[in-house]
């Protein structure tokens, strides 16, 4: 029986994402995914007020519990925010961060313990590193992302519990001959897990070469990091006041057209099938 594919991170495609409260949207993502080949995914949620996010997170599990053949089957949601540097919003509302503390991040999560499965914020953050020892002990995959960190502030996050890196190199500190940053610790690191957008336009061909030469084969997961405007035939990808706003080609055309740039075939198809599944089953 073959790998399934796994997309754990996607904000929306075919004219629909993320920013509802209607379960009925969330599931056309689903089939939209579906149609495009992905067995599974991830729902992210973008950063918003408190209040906007749980709405948004209610509707995932409403369509969790609605799901019927030919969708891509909704595992759960990922939380891209809001414990996140405002230097490295990339497309993300700045104006939604906060600072990680326990108290914000049980307002957020209360009655969502069961489906949020992943949640993305920046280690260098007063109070990050004992929240991410927080989350990571309530069975929650914690990513670094969206982060000014340094090669040791992520060092920290590392030891905490955190053990992905979000759309590695995109909206984050890059890479210094002298200080190799949140971006040099996750190619560097054997152990973390990074995700990258694999559409060749958020990372340069060479950069790409890069990641592949430098990780593990296992600890590679490609995502798609789409959005509304995302057609599953692929596309240019959505600009906003000239920066990138997120992926245009489902996993299973950015994984396509990697192969036929010629990486290797074996080594992207595990990115997007058991590679994503030891990443969510730990």
């Amino acid at each position: 029986m073959p790998a399934k594919i796994i997309d754990l991170h996607t904000h929306g495609i075919a004219g629909t994402d993320t920013r509802t409260t209607d379960p009925g949207a969330m599931l056309r993502i689903a089939e939209a995914q579906g149609r495009a080949g992905v067995s599974e995914i991830v729902l992210s949620i973008y950063s918003a007020p408190t209040d906007a996010m749980r709405g948004q997170i209610a509707a995932v599990k409403a369509a969790m519990a609605r799901q019927r053949a030919g969708q891509a089957r909704i595992v759960g949601a990922h939380l891209e925010g809001p414990f996140l540097n405002p230097l490295m919003a990339g497309a993300l509302d700045p104006g939604s961060f906060i600072p990680p503390s326990e108290s914000a991040f049980r307002e957020l999560m209360e009655g969502f313990e069961d489906i949020v499965r992943i949640v993305t914020m920046a280690p260098e953050l007063d109070g990050a590193i004992g929240l991410i020892g927080r989350m990571a002990d309530a069975g929650i995959r914690v990513n670094m992302g969206h982060s000014n960190a340094t090669y040791a502030e992520a060092e920290a996050g590392f030891r905490a519990g955190a053990r992905g890196i979000t759309h590695l190199f995109n909206a984050m500190r890059g890479l210094h001959h002298r200080e190799p940053g949140i971006a040099g610790f996750g190619l560097l690191n054997k152990e973390i897990y990074v995700e990258i957008i694999g559409d060749l336009v958020h990372l340069h061909r060479r950069t790409v070469e890069l990641i592949f030469s430098l990780k593990i084969a296992g600890r590679l997961i490609l995502v798609s990091d789409s959005v509304r405007d995302t057609d599953i035939s692929g596309g240019k990808p959505p600009m906003e006041k000239g920066r990138l706003s997120g992926g245009s080609l489902t996993v299973t055309e950015a994984a396509r057209r990697l192969m036929e740039a010629g990486f290797d075939a074996d080594y992207v198809t595990s990115a997007m099938t058991t590679n994503p599944r030891a990443y969510l089953e730990g």
